[in-house]
C-alpha cells in the first residue's frame, strides 16, 4: 500500500466499527421499540435506559465500549506508528454520525471509554472515576458524560502520556459537540435526571 492507503484504511475501519448502532440493534432485538422515537432520540445507553430496560442500557454501554476498543487494537495493528489514535477518533465520529442512520447517532461518551481503555488503561481510571462519581452525586447523564470527556486527556497528560492527549482533546470536543442540546437544557434548567423518561 502506498503512504496514504494504510492511514485511509485505518480511518474506515474505525469509522465503520464505531458506526455499528448496537443500542438501537438491541430494543429493536428485545422488542423495546425504535430507539430514535423515544426520549432523546440518540442512540446511547441512556435513551436506552429511557426504554426502562436497564439490562439492555448495560449491554449497549459495554458493547458500544468494545466497538471503541477493538476499532483502536485494529488501528494499532495495522498502522503501528499512530493507527490506534485515528482509528479511536473515527470509531467516534462514527457513533456519533453514522451514515446508514442518517449521521443520527449517540453522544460518543461510551464509546469514549472504550477507546480510552485500550489507548491506555490507566487513563479510563480517570474517565470512569469522573463518569460514575458525578452520575451518582448529581444524576444527570450528560452533565456526568462530559465532565468525563474533558478530565480523561487532563489525566492522560498527568499520567505521563501527553501524545494521547490530542487524540483525547479531540474526541472529547465531538462529545462536548453532541451534548449541545442538553448544554441548552442544562442552561434552562429542563435537563432530566437519570429514571425520567423525557428530555
Amino acid at each position: 500500500m502506498t503512504s496514504w492507503q494504510m492511514p485511509a484504511l485505518v480511518m474506515l475501519v474505525g469509522y465503520a466499527l464505531g458506526s455499528i448502532p448496537f443500542g438501537l440493534i438491541l430494543t429493536r432485538l428485545f422488542g423495546a421499540g425504535d430507539l430514535r422515537a423515544i426520549g432523546s432520540g440518540s442512540i446511547g445507553a441512556t435513551n436506552v435506559l429511557r426504554t426502562g430496560r436497564k439490562g439492555l442500557a448495560a449491554a449497549t454501554v459495554l458493547l458500544d465500549g468494545g466497538k471503541g476498543s477493538v476499532a483502536v487494537l485494529v488501528g494499532a495493528a495495522l498502522l503501528p506508528d499512530n493507527g490506534a489514535a485515528i482509528a479511536g477518533v473515527m470509531a467516534v465520529i462514527g457513533h456519533c454520525y453514522p451514515l446508514w442512520l442518517r449521521f443520527r447517532g449517540g453522544k460518543g461518551v461510551a464509546t469514549m471509554l472504550g477507546v480510552t481503555l485500550a489507548l491506555y488503561w490507566p487513563a479510563v481510571l480517570v474517565f470512569a472515576a469522573v463518569w460514575l462519581g458525578l452520575l451518582a452525586i448529581i444524576r444527570i447523564s450528560s452533565v456526568s458524560g462530559m465532565s468525563a470527556a474533558i478530565a480523561t486527556p487532563i489525566g492522560a497528560a498527568l499520567l505521563g502520556r501527553p501524545d494521547l492527549v490530542q487524540p483525547l482533546a479531540a474526541i472529547a470536543a465531538i462529545v462536548l459537540w453532541k451534548h449541545r442540546p442538553n448544554i441548552a437544557r442544562l442552561l434552562k434548567g429542563t435537563e432530566p435526571r437519570v429514571g425520567q423518561k423525557t428530555g
